[in-house]
């Protein structure tokens, strides 16, 4: 599942470019041109990171960060700013307002990959990449295998992106819309009930372990070691 990266920015020329630099390294885009724009995005399934422009029309970079400081879930995704500004304070009003790092442009595209891994990783330790290990269970991303006391996991490409996202969340309950936002996206459309029919058969794979993925009645679902 690609992370999804909200770009702020009201130049097309740029926005384009960072939305393909992005694309070229398997990130799902968002794109902003506005304040208004940027807020439209600010709901389940949410951005996994926000690049942020300094200036836009109907707000600034600064008063989004506010914004989004605000809420407790919305505090909680990283912002890297962007910015034509060199000066110092204008770097230090950024990081001080709540925004993770920033990149100052012109910037390669070098720069900014490298930037975004590292604060994606200081933010969610376990990358989408990590070999992911509960227990017997392990889930390799970049082989695309899962295995249980070493011995392959028979699943389909489905049930494999719901384990995925299972074990990078792990002791959180999430609807079934929840977990459709995040695991099918939001421009398929497919009925709720479907999820449940992927749990199953997730389920069956897990065999003797499959008490990991847990029914919270009237809630939805939930990975947990704990019963």
């Amino acid at each position: 599942m690609a992370s999804r990266i909200l770009v702020v920015e009201d130049e097309v020329a740029i926005r384009d470019m960072l939305s393909f630099v992005l694309e070229q390294h398997g990130y799902e885009t968002l794109e902003a041109d506005n304040y208004q724009a940027a807020l439209s995005y600010l709901h389940e399934p949410y951005p996994d990171l926000i690049l942020l422009d300094w200036m836009f029309p109907g707000g600034s970079g600064i008063q989004l960060l506010k914004f989004l400081k605000q809420d407790e879930i919305l505090r909680q995704i990283p912002v890297v700013m962007l910015t034509a500004r060199g000066e110092e304070e204008d770097k230090v009003r950024g990081l001080e307002n709540g925004a993770d790092d920033y990149v100052t442009k012109p910037f390669s595209p070098k720069e900014l990959m490298a930037r975004l891994k590292t604060v994606m990783r200081r933010v969610n330790p376990t990358s989408l990449d990590d070999t992911l290990k509960v227990g017997k269970l392990k889930l390799d991303p970049i082989s695309h295998r899962a295995t249980l006391n070493n011995t392959p996991l028979e699943m389909g490409p489905t049930e494999f992106k719901l384990l995925h996202f299972f074990m990078t969340h792990p002791e959180r309950v999430y609807s079934r819309e929840q977990l459709l936002n995040n695991v099918w996206g939001t421009n398929v459309y497919v009925e709720d009930r479907t999820v449940d029919v992927h749990i199953r058969r997730l389920r069956k794979a897990l065999a003797d372990h499959d008490h990991l993925v847990q029914t919270v009645r009237g809630a939805g679902y939930r990975f947990s070691t704990r019963s």
